[in-house]
């Protein structure tokens, strides 16, 4: 309508309804990318989250807010403050007594001053000598009540929010019979909880009756506790945040103020509580140091906010069994960060949850891990890096011309197209291209001339890829591309060739068979050795149990063999420089793969002379071949070793 006018300002309703949601696919992606760097997949997660998306908004990021805001509180000030403004009072109100009587004559005075003159030193012990005594000055009296008075309502203010008038009002007798009496009624109703009895009516009724001191308005038994318990262990903290001598006086002072009975009912209170809430850190102090003294509400109310970021903190440390993000309760975050911080965490937890819910990732036992159909991603991202290179230039020493050896010859042909490896058909291809062009010399060849024999493919193939998982391998940088290539092999025969049977063997100082997801998430070794032996033994015995496959075994490895199987007890026995019985024990291993037929070929990363040797002798004996690439064409070279062996020997 004319005339109306607007303003614009940050949106302040809750999460950015514009801001764009988190690309799921991009995160799994990320995690990948990690992964294939030779990072640990778990930790690839965990920083996922740890970091946030495009590297911000991350738990990190929110923990160290926590830790910073943790930090100020610490530093808020002295913890003995009521203790020492107890003392100050005290003072004041002796220093105008002494003041009074100083103007009177007689023995009564005179016998005050020395009641003054002889108070204990304790400020505590003091108050409570005084509680009998007859004021002179009318200023000291009530100075003197301030001390009562004021604690007494810091105290029941912290326990009770919305009590403290009533507290101040306490001196007054039907004032205490009404504290007393809530008190009484609080602690019958926590005990008929405590025994697990039906309090449903009960606590109507308590709220019904004593609901203004509860401005939070719990909607049952278990809220109300929440709430109390949470200061009650806060009070405990302050006092065990004390010294000794400290946490003597305030208790005296708060005993005096409180009197016997409130006193009595407040202690019930306390053990209904811890009994009932015995998880809360009821035990724990902490070194609050300041120069501004804080008062009993003060002291707490900053030892409620320090234990409520700790408790903030360890869910957003995600560290033990089970973590999720749903732990983390967005509305404490908000009370303690602010609305950003919660937006994050929400948006935290939404990305968690959509990972979840469209199967990228699954929880187990140790936390959030890759699912399967996340592990397919990964491993076809690893081969589109592998064909990427295959097709972006020379293929160096390997020959993958496969003519006639992709299969037997059919008989039949069919046409050209881009791509194909089958031999060419030249009768069909000239007799095609006599046709369109007339008989003539030289004939004349056109692209659509050309035909191609059809062949029948052979036997499968048995794929043993056995890749090293020895300490050197992660700390000369040759993990993520090991990676890399096993997945980049696993997913093209899963995809390409699933007549072929692929068993990817890790060795350190013993073998193991590895299905995807534990090489995805396989760490390296911290064992020295590295038991070649153990992986060709493990290889020989998937092979054997494919007879009718071309059997091949791929060796990724980057140092000689140093350890093997003790034929006796089979423990993997470890000695540097390799013994001649690891060497013997693995090239026993090596005859049996060549008297069974397998295609063994050894993959050399970095330039060792001893492993050099060594694999140039095991390619002569095995008649198979070596191959020192580079660490970024090791998948190349072993997905075009694959493509070429399966073909069978020449």
């Amino acid at each position: 309508m004319a005339g109306n006018r607007f303003r614009y300002g940050q949106w302040r309703g809750g999460p950015d309804p514009l801001a764009p949601p988190y690309d799921v696919r991009a995160a799994v992606d990320a995690v990948g990318s990690e992964v294939l760097a030779g990072g640990s997949l778990r930790e690839a997660l965990r920083d996922l989250l740890r970091r946030g998306p495009q590297g911000r908004g991350g738990l990190d990021d929110l923990a160290a807010r926590a830790r910073r805001l943790r930090r100020e509180a610490l530093r808020r000030g002295d913890l003995d403050g009521a203790v020492t403004r107890a003392q100050a009072l005290l003072d004041q109100a002796l220093a105008a007594e002494r003041e009074e009587l100083r103007g009177r004559d007689g023995d009564d005075a005179r016998f005050a001053e020395a009641v003054l003159d002889n108070l204990p030193r304790s400020t505590a012990r003091a108050v409570e000598e005084l509680s009998g005594y007859d004021w002179a000055s009318d200023e000291a009296r009530q100075t003197y009540q301030r001390i009562l008075d004021g604690l007494r309502g810091d105290v029941l203010e912290q326990r009770f929010a919305g009590l403290r008038d009533a507290a101040r009002a306490a001196a007054d007798p039907a004032a205490q019979r009404q504290l007393a009496e809530m008190m009484r009624d609080l602690n019958d109703l926590l005990a008929r909880h405590a025994r697990s009895e039906d309090t449903t009516d009960a606590f109507a009724e308590f709220m019904r009756r004593h609901g203004e001191f509860f401005p939070e308005r719990p909607k049952d038994v278990e809220e109300l506790i929440d709430v109390l318990a949470r200061r009650s262990a806060a009070g405990e903290r302050l006092m065990r945040s004390l010294s000794d001598r400290q946490r003597e006086e305030l208790a005296g002072l708060m005993r005096q103020s409180l009197g016997e009975q409130l006193a009595g009912e407040l202690s019930q209170l306390d053990a209904h509580l811890r009994s009932l809430r015995p998880d809360l850190n009821w035990q724990r102090g902490e070194r609050v140091r300041g120069d501004q003294p804080l008062g009993y509400g003060e002291a707490t109310g900053a030892l409620g906010e320090i234990a409520e970021l700790d408790e903030l903190l360890d869910s957003l440390d995600q560290d033990h069994p089970g973590a999720t993000l749903d732990d983390i309760d967005v509305e404490a975050v908000a009370r303690t960060l602010g609305r950003d911080a919660a937006d994050d965490a929400r948006r935290l937890r939404e990305l968690e949850r959509e990972l979840r819910r469209q199967g990228w990732v699954t929880r187990d036992a140790e936390g959030l891990t890759l699912s399967p159909k996340a592990l397919r991603r990964l491993a076809g991202t690893a081969l589109r890096r592998v064909f990427a290179d295959l097709t972006a230039g020379p293929r160096g020493q390997h020959d993958l011309r496969s003519a006639g050896a992709a299969g037997e010859v059919s008989g039949a042909s069919r046409q050209w197209e881009y791509g194909d490896e089958q031999p060419l058909d030249v009768v069909r291809t000239l007799t095609r291209a006599v046709r369109r062009a007339g008989p003539g010399v030289p004939v004349q060849l056109a692209v659509d001339d050309f035909e191609v024999m059809e062949t029948e493919r052979r036997a499968s193939a048995a794929v043993a890829l056995c890749v090293d998982l020895s300490y050197s391998m992660i700390s000369q940088g040759r993990w993520g591309p090991m990676k890399q290539t096993a997945l980049a092999l696993s997913h093209l025969m899963a995809t390409r060739f699933p007549q072929d049977a692929l068993q990817i063997i890790g060795f350190g100082r013993e073998a193991m068979p590895l299905t995807q997801h534990e090489l995805a998430a396989v760490e390296p070794d911290m064992e020295q050795g590295t038991n070649l032996q153990h992986a060709l033994r493990l290889a020989g015995r998937y092979l054997r149990r494919h007879p009718g496959a071309e059997p091949v075994v791929l060796v990724v490895t980057d140092g000689e063999p140093t350890a093997h199987l003790d034929p006796e007890d089979g423990e993997a026995y470890f000695h540097w420089p390799p013994l001649p019985e690891t060497i013997e024990a693995t090239i026993r291993e090596v005859d049996k793969l060549t008297r069974y037929g397998a295609t063994l070929n050894l993959f050399m990363l970095g330039d060792d002379p001893g492993l050099r040797r060594f694999v140039d002798a095991v390619a002569r004996r095995s008649k198979g071949r070596m191959f020192t690439p580079d660490l970024d064409d090791l998948g190349e070279y072993v997905v075009s070793d694959y493509l070429r062996a399966r073909r069978g020997r020449r």
